[in-house]
């Protein structure tokens, strides 16, 4: 391993390695570096990006491994967990929206250092319109952002091929090799920010293109492969998975999702950046389900004897 080298006031900086995935991130992957400056090791991996983020990036000090995909399996967190030689036991992976607050760096740095665990859950504050949505089922938002090298990996939800939702990892989990319990899993006290969308135009495209991989799956018809449990009781991710496995048989779906999320988890309490937002997560999920049915018939189509 590496010496470490010193952080700013002359502090040595902490033996974490960060992971951070990128296409086209100029908006965004200076402030999501220097979030970080606490670690010692910063890793882009890179999707040949054309806007300066690479050389933003290395001129901030960044280490960039570029990674091209073949619509396959891995993806492209999946490929960096098991490919890149990191100096350090520990990886936070984090995606360049995102920010690591003061708080939370010190935490990290203490846990990084003295705990025995194998992983750490990471709460977010998603920002949307300019304002945390405290409510409409987005907070609290834990995912499994900080774990031990080669402790685990993202979970394969579906071997879809390219559907044009992208290279990187969205809706996928880590999932730990050694399962998770009291002693493997800890969860950390303070909040990472969530910059996703800086507008609603941005929300709308990148939704449009994970609606792809939602119909592709509801084409399937069922969720094959290295996946987290859907269980009422479980953890929170758990139960989040379990509502929308039981959601996905109900009909009226856009509308059951709307009343779901602005009216039983206070979606009404964020205001009107709120209603904006439950108004679009059931857009979203009516999309999804067209796009569905529009394969299915593409499907149907091709298997029909021609006349």
């Amino acid at each position: 391993m590496t010496d470490k080298s010193p952080a700013r006031g002359g502090r040595r900086k902490a033996p974490v390695s960060v992971l951070i995935p990128t296409l086209n991130e100029i908006a965004n992957i200076r402030s999501c570096i220097e979030s970080v400056s606490f670690a010692d090791e910063v890793v882009i991996v890179d999707s040949r990006s054309t806007d300066g983020t690479i050389e933003e990036a290395r001129r901030l000090g960044a280490k960039v491994v570029q990674f091209d995909w073949n619509g396959q399996f891995p993806k492209k967190k999946n490929w960096a967990l098991e490919n890149i030689q990191w100096e350090n036991d520990w990886i936070l992976i984090l995606d360049a929206d995102e920010r690591i607050t003061p708080r939370l760096a010190r935490e990290i740095e203490r846990i990084v250092t003295t705990s025995t665990r194998k992983g750490y859950y990471i709460n977010r504050r998603f920002m949307f319109m300019g304002k945390w949505l405290r409510h409409c089922g987005y907070y609290p938002s834990w995912n499994l952002r900080l774990l031990r090298k080669g402790a685990g990996r993202y979970e394969r939800l579906e071997d879809l091929g390219d559907t044009g939702s992208g290279d990187n990892e969205v809706h996928e989990h880590v999932v730990l090799d050694v399962g998770e319990s009291n002693s493997t899993v800890g969860w950390c006290k303070h909040d990472m920010l969530h910059y996703a969308y800086p507008d609603i135009a941005t929300w709308v495209e990148k939704h449009n293109r994970y609606s792809n991989w939602e119909a592709a799956l509801l084409r399937r018809g069922s969720k094959r492969g290295e996946s987290i449990d859907a269980r009422i009781s479980g953890n929170p991710l758990q139960s989040k998975r379990w509502i929308k496995k039981m959601a996905g048989h109900l009909p009226f779906r856009p509308t059951l999702r709307f009343i779901y999320h602005y009216i039983i988890k206070s979606g009404w309490r964020d205001g009107y950046t709120g209603l904006v937002f439950c108004r679009l997560l059931a857009w979203y999920e009516f999309v999804s389900i067209a796009k569905a049915e529009e394969m299915r018939r593409r499907d149907q189509l091709k298997k029909s004897p021609r006349k």
